[in-house]
């Protein structure tokens, strides 16, 4: 069984800062991309921020340099950091995975965590 916990939201005032983290656990053969997600209230999920395996990364047009994904050497972590929050950064964040668990690749979600920009 394979799971994704998140951590790291919490409420932060307008141009600050928070950084989140996701761990991989269970049995786990490979991981693939890792990515984070969020979905603000009544909105569709909108992709953030993606990391490959060969390191590569991808990001929202509304991130514009402001957030940094970054994986661990081990590559079972995934972090965001988000810098120069505004309170249209309030979302839900997900942490998303493509992950060999026994042989079989499948598409994993993490609870989600919640991230609150307000003064």
């Amino acid at each position: 069984q394979v799971q994704l916990v998140e951590s790291g939201g919490g409420l932060v005032q307008p141009g600050g800062s928070l950084r989140l983290s996701c761990a991989a656990s269970g049995s786990i053969f490979g991981i693939y991309d890792m990515n984070w997600y969020r979905q603000q209230p009544g909105k569709q999920r909108e992709l953030v921020a993606v990391m490959t395996t060969a390191g590569s990364t991808n990001y929202g047009e509304f991130v514009k340099g402001r957030f940094t994904i970054s994986r661990d050497n081990a590559k079972t972590t995934v972090a965001l950091q988000m810098n120069s929050l505004k309170p249209e950064d309030t979302a839900v964040y997900y942490c998303n995975a493509d992950i060999n668990s026994r042989g079989r690749v499948g598409n994993y979600w993490g609870q989600g965590t919640q991230v609150t920009v307000s003064s």
